[in-house]
C-alpha cells in the first residue's frame, strides 16, 4: 500500500497519549498512529463494530459481546445467506447488532474472508503439529 506524507496538528494531549502507547507496545509513533487512525475510520464507517485485542491481535467484534465479525459471516455463509436462519443461530443478539457484522463485512470483506479461510485452515494434523501437547 502507497503511504503519502501530510501534515498534521495534533493536540498535545493526544500526542501524549500515542507516544505513550508506542512505548507501553515498543512501537514506533507511526505505526501506532497509523493503526490508531485505521480503526478510527472504520469504527465510523461500521456503527455497532468495536476493535479488541484477543490473542491473535485486535479484532472486529459486535459492540456488546465477544464476537467477532468473521464468526458471524462464517455463521451467514454456512446458512445460505439467510438472514431468518442467522437470526435463530444468534438468537441472543439483535437485529441491529447483526447487521453491523454484515455491514462491516460489506465494507472490509477481504479482512473477513482472510480471517475465514485462515479458520477453515486448521485441520487435525495441524492442530497435532503446531500444538503437540493437545
Amino acid at each position: 500500500m502507497a503511504t503519502i506524507q501530510k501534515s498534521l496538528r495534533i493536540p498535545a494531549n493526544i500526542l501524549k497519549e500515542i507516544e505513550e502507547i508506542a512505548r507501553e507496545t515498543k512501537r514506533d509513533f507511526t505505526t501506532v498512529t497509523n493503526e490508531l487512525l485505521k480503526e478510527a475510520v472504520r469504527v465510523r464507517r461500521s456503527p455497532g463494530i468495536v476493535f479488541t485485542e484477543g490473542t491473535n491481535g485486535k479484532r472486529a467484534r459486535v459492540a456488546g459481546t465477544g464476537i467477532e465479525v468473521w464468526e458471524i459471516i462464517a455463521t451467514y455463509r454456512s446458512v445460505d445467506g439467510s438472514f431468518s436462519r442467522l437470526s435463530r443461530a444468534y438468537n441472543w443478539l439483535t437485529v441491529q447488532q447483526l447487521k453491523a457484522a454484515l455491514g462491516y463485512y460489506k465494507l472490509y470483506k477481504e479482512e473477513i474472508d482472510a480471517l475465514i479461510a485462515e479458520n477453515e485452515g486448521w485441520t487435525p494434523e495441524k492442530i497435532s503439529e503446531k500444538y503437540p501437547f493437545l
